[in-house]
Protein backbone atom coordinates (compact mmCIF):
# COMPACT_ATOMS: atom_id res chain seq x y z
CA UNK A 1 0.00 0.00 0.00
CA UNK A 2 1.42 3.12 -0.92
CA UNK A 3 2.28 6.24 1.91
CA UNK A 4 -0.92 8.08 0.47
CA UNK A 5 -3.44 6.02 0.47
CA UNK A 6 -2.25 4.42 3.98
CA UNK A 7 -2.61 8.31 5.03
CA UNK A 8 -5.50 8.80 3.41
CA UNK A 9 -7.33 5.52 4.69
CA UNK A 10 -5.81 6.65 8.55
CA UNK A 11 -6.57 9.57 8.66
CA UNK A 12 -9.97 8.91 7.26
CA UNK A 13 -10.80 6.48 9.76
CA UNK A 14 -9.70 8.57 12.83
CA UNK A 15 -10.69 11.51 11.66
CA UNK A 16 -14.11 10.45 11.39
CA UNK A 17 -13.88 8.67 15.22
CA UNK A 18 -12.98 12.17 16.15
CA UNK A 19 -16.24 13.95 14.88
CA UNK A 20 -18.11 11.40 15.95
CA UNK A 21 -17.09 11.81 19.50
CA UNK A 22 -16.91 15.57 19.37
CA UNK A 23 -20.70 15.16 18.03
CA UNK A 24 -21.84 13.15 20.84
CA UNK A 25 -20.25 13.77 24.18
CA UNK A 26 -21.99 17.44 24.22
CA UNK A 27 -25.01 15.82 24.14
CA UNK A 28 -24.22 13.39 27.19
CA UNK A 29 -24.91 14.80 30.92
CA UNK A 30 -27.16 15.45 33.98
CA UNK A 31 -29.68 16.51 31.14
CA UNK A 32 -30.10 14.68 28.02
CA UNK A 33 -30.55 16.46 25.02
CA UNK A 34 -31.67 16.08 21.28
CA UNK A 35 -28.66 16.48 18.65
CA UNK A 36 -31.44 16.99 15.57
CA UNK A 37 -32.92 19.45 18.13
CA UNK A 38 -29.73 20.88 18.89
CA UNK A 39 -29.12 21.78 15.01
CA UNK A 40 -32.71 23.02 13.94
CA UNK A 41 -32.65 25.91 12.99
CA UNK A 42 -36.40 26.10 12.69
CA UNK A 43 -36.66 26.47 16.56
CA UNK A 44 -36.14 30.38 17.62
CA UNK A 45 -32.83 30.27 19.99
CA UNK A 46 -34.63 31.33 23.72
CA UNK A 47 -37.24 28.42 23.01
CA UNK A 48 -34.16 25.84 22.10
CA UNK A 49 -32.97 24.82 24.95
CA UNK A 50 -30.81 21.45 23.40
CA UNK A 51 -29.03 24.25 21.62
CA UNK A 52 -28.59 26.51 24.15
CA UNK A 53 -26.95 23.65 26.14
CA UNK A 54 -25.20 21.99 23.59
CA UNK A 55 -23.53 25.42 22.30
CA UNK A 56 -23.12 27.21 25.18
CA UNK A 57 -22.98 25.27 28.37
CA UNK A 58 -20.79 21.84 26.86
CA UNK A 59 -19.45 22.61 23.38
CA UNK A 60 -16.54 25.10 24.98
CA UNK A 61 -15.68 22.62 27.15
CA UNK A 62 -15.64 19.36 24.72
CA UNK A 63 -13.77 21.80 22.18
CA UNK A 64 -10.86 22.17 24.56
CA UNK A 65 -10.48 18.94 25.98
CA UNK A 66 -10.02 17.99 21.84
CA UNK A 67 -7.43 21.04 21.55
CA UNK A 68 -5.53 19.93 24.23
CA UNK A 69 -5.88 16.28 23.73
CA UNK A 70 -4.54 16.47 20.28
CA UNK A 71 -2.00 19.29 20.71
CA UNK A 72 -0.36 17.23 23.92
CA UNK A 73 -0.21 13.92 21.75
CA UNK A 74 1.43 15.66 19.01
CA UNK A 75 3.96 17.39 21.33
CA UNK A 76 4.46 14.09 22.93
CA UNK A 77 5.91 12.47 19.27
CA UNK A 78 7.41 14.94 18.66
CA UNK A 79 9.31 15.33 21.83
CA UNK A 80 9.69 10.98 21.70
CA UNK A 81 11.91 11.97 18.51
CA UNK A 82 13.90 14.42 19.27
CA UNK A 83 15.12 13.11 22.52
CA UNK A 84 14.80 9.57 20.94
CA UNK A 85 13.27 8.47 24.18
CA UNK A 86 9.59 6.56 24.18
CA UNK A 87 9.44 7.34 27.52
CA UNK A 88 9.46 11.44 26.73
CA UNK A 89 6.65 13.26 27.58
CA UNK A 90 5.20 16.75 26.72
CA UNK A 91 6.08 17.52 30.22
CA UNK A 92 9.44 16.15 30.26
CA UNK A 93 11.56 19.58 29.46
CA UNK A 94 9.70 21.77 32.50
CA UNK A 95 7.43 23.56 30.77
CA UNK A 96 4.35 22.73 32.34
CA UNK A 97 5.86 22.94 35.21
CA UNK A 98 6.90 26.75 34.28
CA UNK A 99 2.86 26.97 33.33
CA UNK A 100 1.88 25.47 36.84
CA UNK A 101 3.87 27.90 38.75
CA UNK A 102 3.07 30.60 37.20
CA UNK A 103 -1.13 30.15 37.39
CA UNK A 104 0.06 29.24 41.35
CA UNK A 105 2.07 32.74 41.77
CA UNK A 106 -1.11 34.27 40.04
CA UNK A 107 -4.28 32.20 42.57
CA UNK A 108 -2.40 32.72 45.57
CA UNK A 109 -1.36 36.39 45.40
CA UNK A 110 -4.46 36.99 43.66
CA UNK A 111 -2.90 38.91 40.47
CA UNK A 112 -5.22 40.89 38.45
CA UNK A 113 -3.65 40.57 34.79
CA UNK A 114 -6.96 39.73 32.90
CA UNK A 115 -7.00 40.69 29.37
CA UNK A 116 -9.42 39.38 26.56
CA UNK A 117 -11.99 37.72 28.50
CA UNK A 118 -9.42 35.54 30.38
CA UNK A 119 -9.17 35.27 33.91
CA UNK A 120 -5.09 35.82 35.39
CA UNK A 121 -4.41 32.01 35.81
CA UNK A 122 -4.20 30.91 32.39
CA UNK A 123 -1.97 34.23 31.13
CA UNK A 124 0.39 33.64 34.18
CA UNK A 125 0.41 30.13 33.47
CA UNK A 126 1.50 30.86 29.65
CA UNK A 127 4.07 33.47 30.77
CA UNK A 128 5.32 30.89 33.11
CA UNK A 129 5.92 28.60 30.19
CA UNK A 130 7.70 30.97 28.43
CA UNK A 131 10.27 31.17 30.85
CA UNK A 132 10.21 27.88 31.69
CA UNK A 133 11.45 27.06 27.80
CA UNK A 134 13.74 29.92 27.74
CA UNK A 135 15.80 28.34 30.67
CA UNK A 136 15.95 25.30 29.48
CA UNK A 137 16.64 26.40 25.92
CA UNK A 138 19.73 28.80 27.25
CA UNK A 139 21.13 25.54 28.84
CA UNK A 140 21.16 23.11 26.13
CA UNK A 141 22.30 25.40 23.78
CA UNK A 142 26.29 25.00 22.83
CA UNK A 143 28.08 27.37 20.29
CA UNK A 144 30.27 23.79 19.83
CA UNK A 145 27.93 21.05 19.52
CA UNK A 146 24.48 22.79 19.00
CA UNK A 147 21.17 21.83 20.96
CA UNK A 148 21.98 18.94 23.07
CA UNK A 149 19.40 17.47 23.86
CA UNK A 150 21.14 15.00 26.85
CA UNK A 151 21.46 18.36 28.54
CA UNK A 152 17.70 19.55 27.43
CA UNK A 153 16.43 16.30 28.95
CA UNK A 154 18.32 16.84 32.00
CA UNK A 155 17.55 20.66 32.32
CA UNK A 156 14.02 19.68 32.22
CA UNK A 157 13.86 16.96 34.72
CA UNK A 158 16.17 19.74 37.00
CA UNK A 159 13.96 22.41 36.00
CA UNK A 160 10.70 20.42 36.94
CA UNK A 161 11.85 19.38 40.44
CA UNK A 162 13.04 22.70 41.19
CA UNK A 163 9.48 24.32 40.22
CA UNK A 164 7.59 21.55 41.82
CA UNK A 165 9.26 22.60 45.28
CA UNK A 166 8.48 26.10 44.76
CA UNK A 167 4.92 25.36 43.80
CA UNK A 168 4.64 23.33 46.99
CA UNK A 169 6.11 26.53 48.76
CA UNK A 170 3.90 28.83 47.51
CA UNK A 171 0.80 26.80 48.01
CA UNK A 172 1.75 26.51 51.57
CA UNK A 173 1.97 30.27 51.67
CA UNK A 174 -1.38 31.04 49.98
CA UNK A 175 -5.34 31.44 51.32
CA UNK A 176 -7.03 27.85 51.76
CA UNK A 177 -9.65 28.64 49.50
CA UNK A 178 -7.22 30.00 46.60
CA UNK A 179 -4.46 26.86 47.48
CA UNK A 180 -7.67 24.44 47.14
CA UNK A 181 -8.63 26.05 43.80
CA UNK A 182 -5.07 26.29 42.65
CA UNK A 183 -5.11 22.41 43.29
CA UNK A 184 -8.05 21.56 41.03
CA UNK A 185 -6.03 23.57 38.37
CA UNK A 186 -3.35 21.31 38.69
CA UNK A 187 -4.92 17.99 39.04
CA UNK A 188 -5.90 18.92 35.05
CA UNK A 189 -9.28 20.72 34.68
CA UNK A 190 -11.73 21.44 31.45
CA UNK A 191 -14.08 23.40 33.29
CA UNK A 192 -14.14 25.90 30.24
CA UNK A 193 -17.43 27.99 30.53
CA UNK A 194 -16.44 30.08 27.44
CA UNK A 195 -14.71 30.36 24.02
CA UNK A 196 -12.40 32.97 24.66
CA UNK A 197 -9.74 30.71 25.97
CA UNK A 198 -9.86 28.75 22.85
CA UNK A 199 -9.54 31.49 20.65
CA UNK A 200 -6.63 33.11 23.12
CA UNK A 201 -4.29 29.89 22.66
CA UNK A 202 -5.82 28.87 19.26
CA UNK A 203 -2.72 30.85 17.49
CA UNK A 204 -0.17 29.25 19.39
CA UNK A 205 -1.28 25.70 18.98
CA UNK A 206 -1.66 26.84 14.82
CA UNK A 207 1.63 28.25 14.88
CA UNK A 208 2.87 24.86 16.36
CA UNK A 209 1.13 22.79 14.13
CA UNK A 210 2.18 24.81 11.21
CA UNK A 211 5.66 24.03 12.32
CA UNK A 212 4.68 19.87 13.37
CA UNK A 213 3.79 19.66 9.26
CA UNK A 214 7.41 20.32 8.33
CA UNK A 215 8.52 17.64 10.84
CA UNK A 216 8.08 14.01 9.93
CA UNK A 217 10.62 13.49 7.55
CA UNK A 218 13.69 14.62 9.85
CA UNK A 219 11.54 13.05 12.56
CA UNK A 220 12.01 9.91 11.08
CA UNK A 221 15.86 10.74 10.77
CA UNK A 222 16.58 12.00 14.13
CA UNK A 223 15.25 8.29 15.61
CA UNK A 224 17.86 6.91 13.55
CA UNK A 225 20.65 9.10 14.94
CA UNK A 226 21.92 12.59 14.82
CA UNK A 227 24.93 11.00 12.09
CA UNK A 228 22.35 9.47 9.79
CA UNK A 229 20.12 12.52 9.51
CA UNK A 230 22.95 14.77 8.75
CA UNK A 231 24.59 12.25 6.62
CA UNK A 232 20.31 12.03 4.83
CA UNK A 233 20.12 15.41 4.16
CA UNK A 234 18.81 17.02 7.60
CA UNK A 235 19.90 20.35 9.15
CA UNK A 236 20.30 18.39 12.25
CA UNK A 237 20.36 21.49 14.70
CA UNK A 238 17.68 23.64 12.81
CA UNK A 239 15.79 20.75 13.13
CA UNK A 240 16.14 19.79 16.34
CA UNK A 241 14.86 23.40 17.52
CA UNK A 242 11.76 23.75 15.88
CA UNK A 243 11.16 20.59 17.20
CA UNK A 244 11.85 22.05 20.36
CA UNK A 245 10.28 25.24 20.31
CA UNK A 246 7.27 24.23 18.53
CA UNK A 247 7.01 21.30 21.36
CA UNK A 248 7.61 23.56 23.81
CA UNK A 249 4.79 26.07 22.63
CA UNK A 250 2.09 23.82 22.31
CA UNK A 251 2.69 22.25 25.29
CA UNK A 252 2.76 25.92 27.45
CA UNK A 253 -0.51 26.86 25.20
CA UNK A 254 -2.60 23.41 25.76
CA UNK A 255 -1.29 24.07 29.64
CA UNK A 256 -2.50 27.31 30.14
CA UNK A 257 -5.59 26.43 28.40
CA UNK A 258 -6.54 23.48 30.77
CA UNK A 259 -4.14 22.58 33.14
CA UNK A 260 -1.25 19.94 33.42
CA UNK A 261 -3.12 16.65 32.38
CA UNK A 262 -0.95 14.04 32.45
CA UNK A 263 -0.03 11.18 30.19
CA UNK A 264 -1.88 12.19 27.41
CA UNK A 265 1.60 12.75 25.95
CA UNK A 266 2.89 9.16 26.25
CA UNK A 267 0.00 6.96 25.99
CA UNK A 268 -1.57 7.99 22.72
CA UNK A 269 1.86 8.32 20.75
CA UNK A 270 2.41 4.41 22.01
CA UNK A 271 -1.10 3.41 21.01
CA UNK A 272 -1.28 4.49 17.62
CA UNK A 273 2.26 3.63 17.40
CA UNK A 274 0.64 0.23 17.90
CA UNK A 275 -1.92 0.69 15.71
CA UNK A 276 -0.33 2.36 12.14
CA UNK A 277 3.46 1.66 12.69
CA UNK A 278 6.46 3.96 13.59
CA UNK A 279 6.17 5.99 10.50
CA UNK A 280 6.09 9.58 11.70
CA UNK A 281 4.45 11.00 8.50
CA UNK A 282 1.29 8.68 9.63
CA UNK A 283 1.84 8.65 13.39
CA UNK A 284 1.68 12.52 14.32
CA UNK A 285 -1.86 13.47 12.43
CA UNK A 286 -3.47 10.27 13.95
CA UNK A 287 -1.96 10.76 17.16
CA UNK A 288 -3.07 14.41 16.73
CA UNK A 289 -6.67 12.72 16.00
CA UNK A 290 -6.96 10.43 18.30
CA UNK A 291 -5.30 12.26 21.27
CA UNK A 292 -8.46 14.51 20.51
CA UNK A 293 -11.28 12.21 20.60
CA UNK A 294 -9.03 10.09 23.67
CA UNK A 295 -9.38 13.24 25.88
CA UNK A 296 -13.37 14.35 25.16
CA UNK A 297 -13.82 10.77 26.52
CA UNK A 298 -11.88 10.73 29.42
CA UNK A 299 -13.43 13.96 29.99
CA UNK A 300 -16.99 12.32 29.89
CA UNK A 301 -16.07 10.19 32.12
CA UNK A 302 -14.75 12.37 34.82
CA UNK A 303 -17.84 14.14 34.19
CA UNK A 304 -20.36 11.71 34.57
CA UNK A 305 -18.89 8.82 36.56
CA UNK A 306 -19.94 10.61 39.87
CA UNK A 307 -22.40 12.89 38.60
CA UNK A 308 -23.82 15.40 39.91
CA UNK A 309 -19.65 15.45 41.18
CA UNK A 310 -16.90 15.72 38.08
CA UNK A 311 -13.70 14.57 38.63
CA UNK A 312 -10.60 16.58 37.37
CA UNK A 313 -10.26 14.72 34.09
CA UNK A 314 -6.30 14.72 35.06
CA UNK A 315 -7.05 12.08 37.66
CA UNK A 316 -8.78 9.59 34.92
CA UNK A 317 -5.74 9.99 32.83
CA UNK A 318 -3.09 9.24 35.39
CA UNK A 319 -5.54 6.04 36.55
CA UNK A 320 -4.62 4.89 32.22
CA UNK A 321 -1.94 6.40 31.49
CA UNK A 322 0.60 4.69 34.85
CA UNK A 323 -0.30 1.56 34.75
CA UNK A 324 0.40 2.16 30.63
CA UNK A 325 3.49 4.01 31.65
CA UNK A 326 4.80 1.00 33.92
CA UNK A 327 3.70 -1.59 30.91
CA UNK A 328 5.73 0.31 28.92
CA UNK A 329 8.87 0.25 31.20
CA UNK A 330 8.34 -3.73 31.67
CA UNK A 331 7.92 -4.09 27.74
CA UNK A 332 11.50 -2.34 27.35
CA UNK A 333 12.93 -4.60 30.29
Amino acid sequence: MTLRRRLALTIGAFGLFTVVVLLWAPTVGSTRISLARAFDSSIPWADNVDAQIFFVARLPRVLAGALIGSTLAAAGVVLQALLRNPLATPFTLGVSAGAALGAMLATAFRLDVGALGLSSMPIASFIGSLIAIGIVYGLAVSQRRGLSTNVLLLAGVTLNSFFSALILFVQYLADFADSMRAIRWLMGDLDVGSYAPLVAAAPFIIVAFVVFALLPRSLNLLTMGTDVAASRGVDVVWAQRLAFFSASLATGAAVSLGGPVGFIGIVVPHLVRLLVGADHRVVLPTATLFGAAFLVLCDLFARTVMSPLELPVGIVTALIGGPFFLWLLVRRA
